[in-house]
């Protein structure tokens, strides 16, 4: 979370997305409490525009103001994590439908250079860089069909289920898995192959909700409830 802040640009937006950012990957641990002066001194502003951007994590739902208590990073909602992916999986799956019909020479190569670029953060246990060029695999797609709004949609609900992933990337297997996964879908882009791609993008987005509970059930400090929804706890695979 070190951002430089612009002082001759609006300073609010700035620190809110630098508080988004940190939020997202951890480096603000849900249910931590957040100084007004201490994120001042921080970034070296005045506290004015530290309290207009707590008020816009509020009502994005990152943050809680507790009056005469202080402002703390949301738990995170297992309900909510599934949630956001069901939404994700119901506009990714068309775009890679249409990616693979649409995907010109230079996508593809594209694409193929950010897997390489995850496997050598994914080689360097570089968490935060590997977690950069998933987003950037998933958002090429997207520019590859031009559905600028369909991405903000997706960026929106990428926030819960980022959480989640940084949480499981110290493990060995998540990245690995998330590399074959991401090949898959490429593999299918490349063939045309609009089903198979469909279909892989759908497998990858589904992967979550098989560490979700697990996860849940390792860090309860971190979330605020453990139980999935019925659309989602229907899709986890049973032993």
């Amino acid at each position: 979370m070190d951002v430089a802040i612009r002082l001759r640009d609006p300073i609010a937006p700035q620190l809110f997305a630098a508080l988004r950012q940190g939020i997202a990957e951890l480096r603000l641990r849900p249910g931590e409490a957040l100084s007004e002066k201490d994120i001042a001194a921080r970034f070296g502003v005045s506290r004015q525009p530290v309290r207009e951007a707590f008020i816009k994590l509020s009502e994005a739902g990152l943050v809680e103001v507790r009056p005469s208590r202080g402002t703390f990073v949301m738990k995170i909602s297992v309900r909510e994590v599934a949630n956001a992916r069901f939404v994700r999986e119901a506009i990714e799956c068309d775009i890679a439908r249409d990616a693979a019909r649409l995907a010109t020479a230079a996508d593809k190569a594209r694409l193929r250079g950010l897997l390489a670029a995850q496997r050598a953060a994914a080689a360097s246990n570089d968490y935060w860089l590997f977690n950069e060029h998933d987003e950037a695999f998933h958002r090429v797609l997207a520019d590859i069909v031009q559905c600028d709004y369909a991405w903000r949609v997706v960026e929106g609900a990428r926030f819960q289920t980022d959480r989640v992933r940084y949480l499981s990337l110290p493990d060995a297997s998540p990245m690995p898995l998330l590399m074959g996964q991401h090949e898959q879908i490429l593999d299918r882009l490349e063939a045309g192959d609009a089903d198979g791609a469909e279909a892989a993008m759908r497998r990858h987005l589904r992967e979550i909700l098989v560490a979700l509970p697990r996860i849940a059930t390792a860090n309860p400090d971190l979330f605020a409830d453990v139980d999935l929804p019925a659309h989602a706890a229907d899709l986890v695979p049973v032993d």
